[in-house]
């Protein structure tokens, strides 16, 4: 009898033992999957320049500033504060004490300097956000750093919360080269200050964040977010309709938007921003170095039936380089030309001796899946648009957005097709960016022009309202003439999740941060 009590007791012990084990046992993360058919090209800061690279930038990484989630409001991110000197041109920040690189290195004043100057010496696509602006870092403390400018900017503080200025790990990064994959890292595995931090990258096939337990700010509400990437728009819709992926962004075809919205299983968030598409011409280059050829192919788009019959009307017309519902936005083009203005565009041609036996042929370039599986459609679209007029002949080409990227530097695309998402809120970065002779070979139109010069520099040291409002919508008048890029469109994003996903926040400076994103108990 004494043995069997024994055997039970020591039973009971086990039991104990393994329920005490079991309830002590660390909680599997819980993951978030996020499909899109997006892809990542550089991982370094001082080089992508792309929506979907820099969305998983802003939640690895931290910037001095930094907007909260679906904010426009900047708040205090790395710096605790900052000082502007009296003439506008010495931004000093004091920066967070006590913080450190997911690898354990301490972060401080160095940091910050260092990054700068290798984003100014490595000459990266984003780049010019900080030469065109920043003419030195000193370091003036431990965890005190000065930004002495060129000119006043009245905007610098937002130019400081983009991804050209995040902090980076001096021990980690090579200093005089752009990587491309983690590996390329010391260690192997990119290294931030942010919510997240990589624990696996696999290239167009799967990034798996987990929250990172030392961030300073308000920690995740998820453990792990999962990026799924898709070939296509119609397996992603798939996959979530499926249950396969928790939440789906960028980028799924019209119809399966229309679809998808009257959905009862599927939850739809809208983002209207100031996301847009235009056409960019090699302007140094013939045939679009003559002012007059990117005026006719200007005269000939007609936005309404084109976005119509390609995007289903989930588009809006776009008449300037500036956003519709930013300051300062005017009609430029639609006053200029209109829409599918043939006979305008039969008069400009016919000026530089084109005719119906003398056809102006050019190559006209798109990205298949960077932008979606639209993209093939508004290349057919647009080149049935140019031919209508009869004297032009139009042969379209396309390459994956590596190339791509590859091509407009190396000049070989006359015209083709891109996207803009903002930087900074502000009409500059939809002027300078694109006309500045800096910010102009960053897109590869090689525009440059004194007066314009001139003139974007006189927008972004102005701080009167009034005074930078007309020196806008002046630049907007003189787009129409000069014509280095013509607007087609002005975006909506659209995102779907499952009814069980709370926390998801699009913001008009359109960052998108994973922190918030949980699942709704």
């Amino acid at each position: 009898m004494k043995t069997k009590i024994t055997i039970i007791v020591a039973l009971c012990i086990v039991v104990g033992l393994v329920l005490v084990w079991f309830l002590m046992k660390p909680a599997k993360p819980v993951a978030l999957l996020y499909g899109t058919t997006e892809k990542v090209i550089d991982m370094d800061p001082a080089n992508a320049y792309d929506f979907h690279t820099w969305e998983i930038f802003y939640n690895i990484y931290q910037g001095l500033l930094k907007y909260p989630p679906g904010k426009t409001n900047l708040v205090p991110g790395l710096a605790e504060s900052y000082d502007i000197s009296a003439d506008g041109k010495e931004y000093t920040f004091k920066l967070r004490e006590g913080l450190k690189f997911t690898d354990g290195t301490p972060f401080d004043a160095y940091a910050v300097k260092w990054s700068i100057d290798r984003v100014i010496a490595l000459k990266g696509d984003p780049s010019w956000l900080v030469t065109d602006f920043v003419d030195h870092v000193d370091v003036v403390g431990k965890y005190a750093v000065k930004f002495v400018l060129k000119n006043p900017v009245a905007y610098f503080p937002s130019l400081v919360a983009s991804v050209p200025y995040y902090p980076l790990n001096p021990n980690v990064y090579p200093q005089d080269k752009i990587i491309r994959d983690p590996s390329e890292l010391k260690g192997g595995k990119l290294v931030g200050l942010g919510p997240y931090t990589a624990v696996s990258f696999k290239r167009d096939q799967e990034i798996v964040l987990e929250a990172n337990p030392n961030f300073y700010g308000e920690k995740p509400k998820n453990d792990r977010i999962v990026i799924r990437y898709f070939a296509d728009a119609t397996t992603m819709r798939l996959a979530l309709e499926k249950g396969e992926i928790d939440f789906a962004f960028k980028t799924l075809n019209p119809s399966d938007i229309r679809d998808l919205e009257k959905s009862d299983k599927i939850q739809t968030i809208k983002a209207q921003g100031p996301y847009i598409r235009y056409i960019c011409f090699l302007c140094d280059t013939p045939p679009f170095n003559d002012k007059v050829l990117r005026q006719a192919v200007a005269a000939a788009i007609n936005r309404p039936p084109l976005l119509q019959k390609v995007f289903l009307g989930q588009n809006a017309p776009l008449y300037s380089m500036v956003p519709m519902g930013m300051w300062s936005h005017i009609d430029a083009f639609k006053t200029a030309f209109g829409d599918g203005n043939i006979a305008k565009a039969k008069e400009l041609l016919a000026s530089r001796g084109y005719s119906e036996s003398k056809k102006f042929t050019f190559d006209f370039w798109y990205t298949p899946s960077h932008y979606g599986d639209t993209e093939v459609d508004m290349a057919a679209v647009l080149k049935d648009q140019f031919e209508a007029t009869g004297i032009m002949k139009v042969n379209v080409k396309s390459a994956e957005w590596a190339t791509y990227r590859d091509n407009w530097k190396n000049k070989v695309m006359p015209a083709y097709l891109l996207g803009w998402y903002p930087d900074y809120i502000d009409p500059d970065n939809y002027t300078a960016a694109f006309a500045g002779t800096a910010g102009s070979k960053g897109i590869g139109i090689n525009f440059s022009d004194p007066v314009w010069d001139k003139k974007l520099t006189e927008g972004q040291i102005n701080t009167d309202p009034k005074e930078r409002t007309a020196i806008y919508e002046e630049l907007q008048r003189m787009w129409t003439d000069e014509v280095p890029t013509t607007t087609i469109f002005q975006g909506t994003l659209y995102l779907f999740a499952q009814k069980d996903i709370g926390g998801i926040l699009l913001s008009p400076t359109l960052q998108f941060n994973y922190g918030p994103i949980h699942r709704v108990k």
